[in-house]
């Protein structure tokens, strides 16, 4: 058999030099070398040893009052961590098991609870709530602050995960007692072991709390704010509901601040800024007040926080949404010391305090009527137990001082009557021309001139009730707005002149003697339309007193107004009859 041409013979015994394994081998080494290689010069280098750190972990933190919600962590604030936690920084204190504590004196109930060292009630026992049948008065919200986690007393942190644990924790007391007598002073301790709290407490025989407060993170100042968590204020009011009364404050350089619900944040919202420079802050509702003030041993300015929660209320048998104020205040020292204030917005206990309060009496924009019209109510009460019958004693005051100007007026209103003939003569010439035609101007000029011929000022008739309508709205705030006329009786059904009346007697009673009033006073218009509104101006003005609740204390000063002007109507009519009508000018052709 030949060979193909340009192909060699196979040389035999010959053997291939690179078999499988020798590939495979040789693919390994080259494989390792590139790794070193790159291990050497590209590769990343190998940690430094140092010293473990405890760095900021980034924790699902919350906003005060509502644990679960994001938001910023607090510079210089380290939460506990996995390696902090294997080296306690001072020893863990705490409690087995949670206990109550109650000090009380004879203005008020304070009862504490050691999980967390926060009150669950506080109640005023010289004041009644608006319950059937009454209760005594507490202005804790236990329902709110159960749904929401919150007390008053609570501590805020800039970091959530610290609010959580010193506000949850098992809080070691004092005292073993169950409760206690002010003067007395109470202190609660706690610790994991790196968060430690002390929470000290001095009662005395007033309304004024003393509060020393302590934090410290592994040894570290950490910044909290004591805080009035869960709602303030008489939960029993009706109208309007409790939260529409209440308002969290704060006073800077003399300047009272308030924020009703509407103005306030939710808590996301105002993240860990604290609000510097304050005199004192707090939460009120129309009649008491939570205020924190300065320590008097090292008074420092304060910095406050305001936001509110919500929680879940029952409106006509369906589940609805409502918000709660919520306010925590705290100082920039590392040993926080302060006052807290709980009780009635009294004028005079209020003005007496360091710094002065009474600006929570607040009248609104008619302060300069109803402040010395509350005054004067206060100096007859002193000699007048009774505040109902106060009140028509200051009436009679006003309606003898205003007498003067009453008789003015019916001098001016009989002059106007006895020309009203004559008036009538010159508007019926002219009342067959419109509004705009400038003839209507010809007509006021002769009417204008009748009325100066007779001396005759056409305002002076409404005097006494222009003056009398300030009055009455300036003794609205007044009773609406001072505790001191809050559940204050008069006689039979009238138990509380600062609210409506049950039965509506007095606003019928009140709409009969204007009534009266006005039929004996001397019309000055012939207009019947004008006349028939006169009539039912007093009706009217009864109504108002069914549609608004307006207090009864009002109804009874209009009440006694409308009798005391019978009676001057009266005097006036007999001494001062009407003169003859005088006879109207001839017409010009």
């Amino acid at each position: 058999m030949s060979t193909p041409p340009n192909q060699l013979p196979p040389v035999v015994g010959a053997k291939d030099k690179f078999t499988p394994e020798l590939r495979i081998l040789v693919a390994s080494l080259l494989s390792m070398v590139v790794i070193l290689l790159w291990a050497k010069y590209f590769g990343p280098k190998p940690p430094v040893n140092s010293k473990p750190q405890n760095p900021a972990a980034q924790t699902a933190s919350t906003t005060p009052g509502k644990p679960g919600t994001p938001s910023e962590s607090t510079p210089g604030v380290t939460p506990p961590t996995a390696s902090a936690a294997t080296t306690p920084a001072v020893p863990a204190t705490a409690e087995t098991q949670e206990r109550t504590i109650v000090v009380e004196n004879a203005l008020y109930r304070v009862e504490f609870s050691n999980r967390g060292a926060v009150v669950k009630s506080w109640q005023l026992k010289k004041y009644k709530d608006d319950a059937k049948p009454p209760q005594v008065l507490d202005v804790v919200h236990p329902q709110a602050s159960s749904e929401t986690g919150g007390w008053p007393m609570a501590l805020v942190f800039d970091d959530a995960q610290l609010g959580n644990l010193a506000n949850s924790g098992l809080y070691k007391v004092s005292t073993e007692a169950k409760s206690l007598e002010a003067p007395a002073d109470l202190a609660f301790i706690w610790s994991d072991g790196h968060l430690q709290v002390e929470k000290k407490f001095h009662f005395d025989h007033s309304y004024s709390v003393e509060v020393e407060t302590k934090v410290t993170n592994n040894g570290a100042p950490v910044t909290a704010g004591l805080a009035w968590l869960g709602g303030f204020g008489d939960l029993t009011v009706t109208n309007p509901i409790p939260v529409e009364t209440e308002y969290v404050f704060y006073s800077e350089e003399g300047k009272l601040t308030t924020f009703p619900h509407k103005k306030l944040k939710n808590a996301e919202e105002i993240g860990n800024i604290w609000q510097g420079g304050k005199a004192w802050t707090g939460i009120e509702d129309r009649y008491f007040a939570a205020a924190f003030l300065p320590s008097q041993t090292e008074p420092s300015p304060l910095e406050v926080r305001y936001w509110k929660a919500w929680h879940t209320v029952k409106v006509d048998g369906k589940d609805q949404s409502e918000p709660i104020p919520q306010v925590a205040t705290t100082t920039p020292l590392a040993t926080m010391k302060m006052r807290v204030f709980v009780g009635p917005k009294d004028y005079d206990l209020l003005k007496a305090m360091k710094p002065p309060l009474h600006a929570l009496v607040n009248f609104g924009w008619l302060e300069i009527i109803a402040d010395p019209l509350f005054h004067g109510l206060k100096w007859l009460h002193e000699y007048i137990p009774n505040w109902g019958w106060a009140i028509v004693v200051l009436t009679l005051i006003i309606n003898m001082v205003l007498f003067p100007l009453r008789i003015s007026s019916y001098k001016t209103t009989m002059k106007m009557q006895r020309v009203a003939p004559e008036i009538k003569q010159i508007q019926d010439r002219y009342k067959k021309y419109k509004m705009n035609d400038p003839r209507k101007a010809e007509m006021n000029k002769e009417v204008m001139a009748v009325y100066s011929r007779e001396g005759i000022n056409p305002v002076g008739g409404c005097i006494p009730q222009l003056l009398q309508m300030p009055i009455w709205f300036g003794l609205y705030r007044a009773l609406q707005g001072t505790i001191e006329l809050r559940h204050a009786p008069w006689f039979g059904w009238i138990t509380d002149l600062s609210a409506k009346d049950p039965y509506y007697i007095l606003p019928m009673l009140m709409g009969a003697s204007m009534y009266f009033s006005s039929k004996m006073t001397p019309m000055t218009t012939t207009d019947p339309q004008q006349a028939q509104m006169m009539k039912i101006m007093p009706i009217a003005m009864a109504g108002i007193f069914f549609i608004i609740p307006y207090p009864s204390g009002l109804a009874v000063y209009i009440l006694t107004s409308g009798l005391v002007g019978v009676v001057q109507q009266w005097y006036l009519n007999r001494t001062h009859p009407l003169p003859a009508a005088a006879k109207p000018p001839r017409a010009k052709k």
